[in-house]
């Protein structure tokens, strides 16, 4: 397995509304460019690991709550969010956690988080508020941010 690829891994449920906001943005990079591959990583948790096996570079984008002062807005983060209490159970794990045993294990190089303020979360919805769809804009500029460190231009061309 070739060690210096890069992925986007798309977090979320598609039927809760909000909360399909990280795989929204992961399709926007569906066979968009060489070497970089977009991946569904289902509502997160310890099965996200694996999804970083042999990624040099990963991008997670998921959607989260009480991160931003709005809905919509979008934060990057390099360190693993943070999270006030340890899981104790295997459901809880969140993506702060996931990263930190990623890195580890080893299981990738660097991994960065791109987190869109969803507010509420509406189950069995498939309606993303628009405030969250302008989230999702601003999400996938700030991915091509990352891209363009990470791969250079060059790389980019589709």
């Amino acid at each position: 397995m070739q060690k210096n690829r890069v992925c986007i891994i798309g977090c979320g449920n598609p039927f809760m509304g909000n909360d399909g906001a990280g795989i929204s943005v992961m399709r926007l990079f569906e066979g968009r460019f060489p070497g970089v591959e977009a991946i569904d990583g289902g509502t997160g948790g310890f099965g996200l690991i694996p999804l970083m096996e042999g990624y040099e570079r990963v991008v997670i984008v998921d959607a989260m709550t009480g991160i931003g002062d709005r809905t919509g807005e979008v934060l990057t983060f390099e360190v693993p969010p943070s999270w006030d209490l340890p899981a104790y159970a295997l459901h809880d794990i969140g993506i702060g956690e996931v990263v930190t045993i990623a890195r580890e294990l080893g299981y990738a190089g660097e991994i960065v988080t791109v987190g869109i303020e969803v507010g509420e979360i509406q189950a069995f919805s498939r309606d993303i508020d628009p405030a969250v769809e302008e989230g999702i804009r601003v999400a996938e500029q700030k991915i091509l941010t990352i891209l363009r460190e990470w791969i250079g231009d060059q790389g980019m061309r589709s």
